[in-house]
């Protein structure tokens, strides 16, 4: 028999623990991310992007966000919430996209973001993955007869402040002992209008936007050349609040299990048959055998629902970037010389 003195004495000890966050009743447990958690109750997830870049976030004459960011929050939602419709779209600036992140007013951002030291070290936020590797160009009009960036001393340059391309041209100009003067315009759409309109003697940013703005010129592309200077890495990724380790895998995982995808050769279209695979590491994947989703609070399906309904990394890319001429080089799966690689999921 139990004796009720040392009941009620463990009953006030577990109430004291509880209230102090040590312990939570059973109900009231949550999945172990405060962010997973809030996306469920609202039905979305919130993710911050540009909105204005095509192949990356733009959206269609129907209205429909399209673009390798786009996706990649869809991947996202489709990995948290089982469905990749249940996102939505929070546009962000070069200068406001920290703080959206941080205030909680997206749950994380997708905005073709720089990875460094000093945004990881100095935010309160962290980079999951990196879903475009990139390095920062110059686009010049062709009359102008500019070959090379080192020809541009005394120049004009068109620039987003806030970013990390503002940077690079400084290191770049100081290095080259060269000089030039910035025109900064926050509004995307303003500052190529600018170029375009003979304000400032180059364009620069990330050389993939310098690439789809080219092409985007359609007829007029011609009279456009982006210069073959790569003056800076570019790691573009995904960024989501420190603190809540959780929400931090599922984004990061997500992106691993499309790379594996396309290593395997699983595809949005073929994934159904490979659900009788008797490959160890497909049926992880897939969630047919171990319990890789309840290891990230997640149904096992995770990964199926990401690939099933967003497809596999290569099918992001030749959706959204393909089709603006730039090449896949480096952003390709390690098996064909590019960085992306996919530790294992098991």
């Amino acid at each position: 028999m139990m004796n009720l003195g040392r009941l009620g004495a463990f009953g006030l000890l577990t109430g004291l623990l509880v209230a102090a966050g040590w312990m939570q009743p059973a109900a009231a447990q949550g999945s172990g991310s405060a962010t997973l958690d809030a996306a469920k109750a609202r039905g979305q997830v919130l993710c911050g992007l540009s909105g204005q870049v095509p192949g990356f976030s733009l959206p269609d004459s129907q209205g429909v966000m399209r673009g390798l960011d786009a996706d990649t929050c869809r991947a996202v939602a489709a990995a948290a919430l089982g469905d990749a419709g249940k996102v939505k779209f929070v546009a962000t600036t070069t200068q406001n996209r920290f703080t959206a992140l941080q205030s909680g007013e997206v749950d994380l951002l997708s905005r073709s973001t720089t990875w460094t030291l000093g945004r990881e070290a100095n935010l309160g936020l962290e980079f999951a993955w990196v879903n475009y590797y990139d390095g920062t160009g110059f686009l010049v009009k062709k009359a102008s007869g500019v070959k090379a960036a080192t020809e541009m001393d005394g120049a004009t340059i068109c620039v987003q402040p806030g970013t990390s391309t503002e940077l690079a041209i400084n290191d770049f100009y100081r290095l080259h002992k060269m000089k030039f003067t910035p025109i900064l315009i926050q509004d995307l759409s303003d500052l190529q209008g600018a170029f375009l309109s003979g304000r400032c003697d180059a364009y620069s940013t990330d050389a993939s936007s310098l690439a789809t703005f080219r092409f985007s010129q359609g007829p007029k592309a011609d009279d456009l050349v982006l210069l073959p200077d790569i003056i800076s890495k570019e790691p573009l990724g995904v960024m989501v609040r420190k603190g809540d380790d959780k929400w931090f895998d599922i984004t990061r995982w997500t992106f691993i299990a499309m790379i594996t995808a396309e290593e395997k050769g699983i595809t949005s279209a073929n994934i159904d048959s490979f659900l009788n695979s008797t490959d160890p590491d497909v049926r992880r994947l897939l969630g047919v055998e171990g319990d890789m989703g309840k290891a990230l609070g997640l149904d096992n399906k995770w990964a199926y629902n990401v690939i099933k309904a967003v497809g596999n990394l290569g099918e992001m890319w030749d959706r959204n970037i393909t089709p603006m001429g730039v090449p896949r080089g480096i952003n390709n799966i390690w098996t064909k010389g590019g960085l992306q690689y996919a530790p294992p999921i098991r």
